[in-house]
């Protein structure tokens, strides 16, 4: 029988951190400990080396979050989520830098505490039975409401909603088009569908799905993004132009 995923919670708001430990044990997965200090997580995870370990930014204490996984990185190899309050520039690029699987902003919804693990879980198994960990593996997004967070080069980078232009299905991968990059996944475009705000986005075709906000053109069988002809299915046109006349 297959051990569950033993996960470390280290929060100092014993409230929030009660709560995401009764989420996490509904889920199926094994709290090793919930730990207010760096310093302390430092020694649970010496001791009981946990599979991820979920870290709040903003700790107080003489360590913060991101210099308690400095420090953990030193000796173990364990994926960290960060949890943070408070996502600015300076606190998100010095957490980017130790290569975190996933960002949760508090407060946050269960469904995005449950796709960060799945996620990380995702990508740590895809490392194991890789045997590269440097191999840079597509892995499944990390959706929340206005913002992706993709696997691209080894790093979990933040791609903006309102950037993204259009999705475009490539056999079993999606190529996600944004304003200046493109990110390649190992996901199907129904399954990304399912998983995409339907506010902002609509399939438009078998082949793609179109943010309504980037939409420069609507003729009769395609279309306009950034220049783009995208073709545009009969069947799914009327509901396109439905969605518009009510945005």
């Amino acid at each position: 029988m297959e051990q569950p995923v033993k996960i470390l919670i280290v929060e100092d708001e014993m409230v929030i951190a009660a709560n995401i430990s009764l989420q996490l044990t509904n889920l199926g997965y094994e709290v090793t400990g919930i730990i207010p200090r760096g310093e302390e997580a430092l020694l649970h995870v010496k001791q009981n080396q946990p599979n991820i370990v979920l870290m709040d930014i903003q700790l107080k204490g003489r360590l913060d979050g991101v210099e308690t996984v400095k420090m953990m990185q030193q000796d173990f190899d364990i994926p960290i989520i960060y949890l943070t309050a408070n996502a600015d520039d300076d606190n998100f690029n010095r957490a980017k830098a130790t290569h975190p699987y996933a960002f949760i902003s508090k407060p946050f919804k269960k469904l995005d505490l449950k796709r960060a693990i799945e996620l990380t879980i995702n990508q740590f198994k895809a490392k194991e039975n890789n045997g590269d960990p440097s191999q840079d593996i597509p892995i499944s997004p990390f959706i929340l409401s206005d913002c992706i967070f993709v696997r691209h080069h080894e790093k979990m980078v933040k791609v903006d909603i309102k950037d993204i232009l259009y999705i475009e299905a490539e056999r079993n991968y999606c190529r996600i088009h944004s304003k200046d990059k493109e990110y390649l996944l190992v996901m199907t475009l129904k399954d990304m569908d399912e998983k995409l705000p339907n506010k902002h986005f609509i399939r438009v075709h078998r082949s793609f799905i179109i943010n309504l906000s980037q939409i420069d053109e609507v003729a009769t069988s395609h279309i306009v993004i950034a220049k783009k002809a995208i073709p545009l299915s009969k069947t799914l046109k009327e509901e396109l132009l439905n969605r518009l006349q009510t945005i």
